[in-house]
């Protein structure tokens, strides 16, 4: 591990015009005033670096690519001077605070509006940033970063200021998300969880650096291509703000065009339908993803959870399941989430609502949502969203990408029977019932699916007979799961043999169309699957217990950096990835995480 190195370093190695660029400006300020609030900002010296990421900041042209994982002076100051903020909020200036003028930041830090679901108001005048700001934006080889911080002080877009029409001071005990500061260990499972994620292709904001304020106040700094969300588009349509709608989706797709390859097909006088295509499109495959990798993202018709391409935004309500608990819901006091299921109509509806904002920046008109049930792009959704599931299938079933081209192409029927029959094993659940759990309400899911795609390509390699009910069941049922609560009738019985001949029917069409023999197909389909389908696979318990293993050990920002990405490389289900430290043996606190990780692998 790195030891934490104090020392000067040569200034080539630190990008410093870079880090003075971002002071808080952002195209935002330039074209639409309405769409934030303004504060000052003064430096918080007494932060200490939990962490720092330092791969993403080389992608970032921060620091250099030959940049040593150490924490010099000239990297912790730098990085403490441009992050370490907090806001001058409305309550200082009643009050008439002062602050050391060495401090006090020039320019202005935006904190945005959109809408939000836990808000009265329902057209976003009062909600939107309430703990953050935008540190503003740096441009590096081609691309365009936004960068924000969580835990910069309370402002007026707080759900505090709109339910008790009062401003608060930053760090009221009083009131909790109206305090206005991060939280360390929330911070924590953000860049633990989001590095996991992204490195297995799922879209995600990433963690730069992690403030340790004391008492798990933390300032946590959040970096994406583009940060803006459905729901600061929605925001301007619910308000029937024509101009500032334009706006808004002109600067969202003006960024598009500069940062990402897909955008670069774009046609000038076609941008609006080709944002539907693209919005339809992502909506969509994050929705089929999360779905196939167990993931709980709590998406509703404000369209605050993600961002624009579907990347996942705020990590608090964000879980990864070991199995398909589809009936999970999140308390969130007043009302629980949707559950994993409801992700797709949620996504939909959100698709639908953005069809109706293009089409009144297009005509000048806005008409009802209700018009627009049927739109081609919502058709364009499902067959997206059934393409993708097919794909995802075959995938974790263990196929390489030339077969699932040719399944596709040739045996569609029998993908999609296949996966049909899948499915009625992933979601079968317990007789027991709904049960509360820490965070809200479960119905325990028996069939680990993960588990049977990973040993039935061993077990048929070795017989040429299908699995009995008894057998299935042994070799699918989750280990929490008792078998006397499992109750299968002559349907599910069926289903057994349903999905066994289909699975089979599958590798038989796969060796025919290359022209080989089952036992190769089953062969490589089994080695692939056995890391796809990793037994050890993070889940949301499992990612608070690390994370509060982590804050109470490592005290070393160069030596959490190197554990996060110890983590993460156990994590990586690519199987034809070659991993770092796969020849390590698990020691030290990398076996106690490895052990949280197996004692919760099942669950959510």
């Amino acid at each position: 591990m790195g030891n934490l190195k104090r020392k000067k370093e040569n200034s080539n190695l630190l990008n410093v015009k870079g880090f003075k660029s971002i002071n808080g400006s952002h195209p935002i300020q330039n074209n639409l005033k309405e769409a934030y609030v303004s504060y000052q900002a003064r430096i918080r010296p007494e932060a200490k670096i939990k962490y720092f990421n330092y791969d993403l900041a080389k992608q970032m042209g921060l620091i250099s690519n030959s940049h040593d994982e150490v924490m010099t002076e000239d990297l912790e100051s730098i990085l403490i001077e441009t992050f370490s903020l907090q806001i001058i909020n409305e309550f200082d200036i009643e009050n008439n605070k002062e602050f050391p003028e060495e401090l006090i930041k020039d320019g202005s830090y935006m904190a945005t509006r959109y809408l939000q679901l836990q808000h009265e108001d329902k057209v976003g005048k009062s909600s939107g940033d309430g703990r953050s700001i935008w540190n503003g934006h740096i441009k590096h080889k081609g691309k365009i970063w936004d960068i924000s911080s969580c835990g910069t002080g309370a402002t007026c877009l707080s759900p505090a200021t709109s339910k008790y029409n009062k401003y608060f001071e930053t760090g009221d005990p009083s009131i909790s998300y109206g305090c206005g500061y991060g939280e360390l260990d929330e911070g924590m499972a953000s860049a633990l969880f989001s590095k996991i994620l992204h490195s297995n292709n799922i879209k995600t904001e990433e963690t730069l650096v992690i403030f340790d304020l004391g008492k798990n106040a933390s300032i946590n700094v959040r970096v994406h291509e583009n940060l803006i969300r459905p729901s600061h588009i929605f925001l301007y349509l619910k308000q029937n703000n024509l101009e500032a709608l334009k706006s808004i989706v002109d600067l969202y797709i003006d960024r598009q065009m500069h940062n990402s390859e897909k955008w670069e097909k774009c046609p000038k006088s076609k941008r609006y339908d080709f944002l539907l295509k693209c919005f339809s499109e992502d909506m969509a495959q994050i929705s089929a993803d999360f779905e196939d990798e167990y993931i709980f993202c709590w998406l509703d018709w404000d369209g605050d959870n993600i961002l624009m391409d579907g990347s996942i935004i705020d990590y608090g309500s964000i879980r990864q399941f070991g199995m398909f608990h589809h009936e999970y819901k999140f308390d969130d006091d007043d009302r629980f989430s949707t559950n994993i299921k409801e992700q797709k109509q949620k996504a939909k509806y959100m698709l639908q609502t953005m069809i109706q904002a293009v089409e009144y920046i297009k005509s000048g008109e806005k008409r009802a949502l209700n018009d627009f049930k049927d739109h081609e792009f919502l058709s364009s959704f499902e067959s997206t969203y059934n393409n993708r599931k097919n794909r995802n299938f075959l995938y974790k079933t263990g196929f390489s990408e030339k077969h699932i081209k040719q399944l596709l192409k040739r045996k569609l029927e029998l993908v999609e029977n296949t996966r049909e029959n899948f499915s009625y094993f992933e979601k079968f659940k317990s007789n027991k019932g709904l049960i509360k759990v820490p965070d809200g309400v479960n119905w325990q899911v028996v069939f680990s699916m993960r588990r049977l795609l990973r040993e039935l390509p061993k077990i048929l390699l070795m017989r040429d007979d299908l699995l009995s009910q008894e057998e299935f069941i042994s070799v699918a049922k989750a280990e929490s799961v008792d078998v006397s609560e499992i109750d299968l009738n002559s349907y599910g019985t069926k289903k057994i043999k349903d999905f066994q001949a289909s699975y089979l029917d599958l590798i038989k069409a796969c060796a025919d169309i290359f022209q080989t023999n089952e036992s190769h197909i089953l062969q490589r389909v089994g080695s692939r699957s056995n890391v796809i389908n990793k037994a050890d696979r993070v889940t949301g318990d499992a990612i608070t217990l690390i994370v509060d293993k982590l804050i109470k050990k490592i005290q070393d920002p160069v030596e959490m950096h190197e554990m996060i990405n110890l983590i993460n490389d156990t994590q990586r289900i690519d199987p034809d990835a070659k991993s770092k430290y796969a020849k390590i043996p698990p020691k030290g606190l990398i076996k106690e995480i490895m052990k949280i990780i197996v004692e919760n692998r099942e669950g959510i």
